[in-house]
């Protein structure tokens, strides 16, 4: 419920999906070290109580008013960095550090609206936009990938999050062109 604590595992309520909302099943997900950072190392509790993880994969299980390319059963990787499509960033193809989303990320705010969890009638803050350590989240459409079908949910978990940091420290330290 706070910083520098043990976590808890709580029941919650997740909320169905508004306009331009996704509801996920997370299937598989991983932990990364900005998890526990902000976990162990946080020293503000404005971002407590809070759901941590963002690097997983699921399916989702509904969809909110106005969500055309997304259906029930399709996987999916949910993203902590959204892409807005308009900003000099998002039509860069050597970036996916869409300005808007930055904003939202530190807000701890999914994609510019409140989070769709509840704990003990307690609003309960979704970590970077995504909080994969539940067994439901609710995304914005715009943080969300759709992945292959046959693609094996618990490997590619680590696209959300792992693999993208690599692909990072590759062009922009080792300089590598994409």
């Amino acid at each position: 419920w706070e910083p520098n604590k043990p976590l808890v595992i709580e029941e919650i309520e997740v909320a169905p999906p508004q306009a331009g909302e996704i509801r996920i099943k997370i299937v598989a997900t991983a932990v990364c070290h900005t998890d526990l950072y902000h976990l162990l190392e946080s020293r503000h509790k404005d971002g407590f109580p809070t759901v941590l993880g963002h690097e997983a994969a699921g399916i989702v299980e509904s969809v909110g008013p106005g969500v055309t390319e997304f259906q029930p059963g399709d996987k999916v990787i949910p993203l902590f960095l959204a892409q807005c499509k308009d900003c000099r960033f998002c039509k860069s193809p050597k970036t996916n550090q869409c300005e808007h989303a930055w904003t939202r990320v530190i807000q701890d705010q999914m994609a510019g609206v409140e989070s769709r969890f509840t704990c003990k009638g307690k609003r309960i803050h979704q970590f970077v936009a995504t909080s994969t350590f539940s067994e439901y989240t609710v995304i914005n459409q715009i943080a969300v990938a759709k992945i292959h079908p046959d693609a094996p949910l618990d490997k590619v978990c680590l696209l959300g999050c792992g693999v993208c940091t690599g692909y990072g420290a590759a062009v922009n330290t080792a300089k590598v062109e994409p």
